[in-house]
């Protein structure tokens, strides 16, 4: 008896310490702004949600829009906004429940909403027209929101764009979130979070400590869990195809030859689909090429803003 205590004391000590390792409170917002946050007027209201955005470069040149994907922040961009900030006007934001962006009160996370808050956003700096640049979630807004309004579009550039069903997936029906999902509310540690951004990148050794943590902190800000759930829960994906041809802006498409999230092979359905396109593969790289050889990957981009 006294060893059969001793293992069931055994068993409960490991699993209390492995409840103790996956907990994963909220950092604080203080914490996280004053190491995100650049400065107090990034912080703006608009369309009813108070949004992390950074509005750098020439204020007197063409505006790009660069839209972030899921789980991600306007931190990703980084690279390639400072090697266009010279010649262009760059604008990124954190989307409502994302990296320093409060969450959505309305509690809606439609691709109807976020459209709404990109256009309200264009509002807010009185830019009429401007070139929109998105990753996976953020090339799915992107496209979605050139062909609902092709007049305010002046190009398109789609980087490991989301939008066409995956094998198993339904057009028109929400999928379920499944219970482990769900469970990241409470337990989200770091190596855990690490596991599931390596298929992210083609090479993982170029997944720096330093991005991790970036990732890990924002996903612990206040509510940006309950956010990501509720993206998932209002996900629905509706046939590209008719349209994606109601797009007139000359569209760029730039994919990672080896990612592992959204397939090279769904890049043939955008050609398809969009009048004025044209594919660049990036060889060796996966689902982020902007943030894992941002070098190299903006090569296509540069040329492809300059006409040529």
């Amino acid at each position: 008896m006294k060893l059969l205590l001793v293992s069931v004391a055994t068993v409960v000590a490991a699993l209390a310490g492995l409840g103790l390792w996956l907990w994963t409170p909220d950092k604080s917002r203080r914490e996280l702004e004053a190491k995100y946050l650049v400065a107090p007027t990034d912080l703006v209201e608009i369309a009813g949600v108070q949004l992390h955005i950074r509005d750098s470069g020439r204020k007197d040149a063409p505006t790009l829009i660069l839209l972030h994907g899921f789980g991600s922040s306007l931190q990703t961009w980084q690279p390639w906004a400072e090697a266009l900030s010279p010649d262009f006007r760059v604008i990124r934001f954190d989307m409502p429940g994302a990296g320093l962006s409060a969450a959505d009160t309305s509690g809606d996370y439609s691709d109807a909403r976020r459209m709404e808050v990109l256009s309200a956003t264009m509002d807010h700096y009185g830019i009429a027209k401007a070139s929109l640049i998105g990753n996976s979630m953020g090339g799915k807004l992107a496209w979605k929101f050139a062909a609902a309004h092709p007049e305010r579009v002046d190009r398109l550039v789609l980087v490991s764009p989301d939008g066409f069903a995956s094998p198993g997936q339904q057009y028109n029906q929400r999928e379920s979130v499944p219970s482990m999902v769900r469970l990241m509310r409470y337990a989200l540690p770091k190596p855990l979070l690490k596991m599931n951004l390596v298929p992210a990148y083609g090479d993982p050794d170029r997944l720096t400590d330093q991005i991790v943590t970036r990732y890990h902190d924002l996903l612990l800000a206040p509510g940006a869990r309950e956010a990501m759930i509720a993206v998932m829960e209002q996900t629905e994906l509706v046939e590209p195809g008719p349209l994606l041809q109601n797009i007139k802006a000359p569209t760029l498409l730039l994919w990672g030859e080896k990612d592992a999230m959204i397939p090279l092979a769904n890049a043939n359905d955008y050609l398809k689909s969009l009048p004025d396109s044209r594919l660049v593969v990036l060889p060796g790289l996966g689902h982020v090429p902007h943030e894992e050889a941002p070098s190299t990957s903006i090569l296509s981009l540069k040329a492809f803003l300059a006409g040529r």
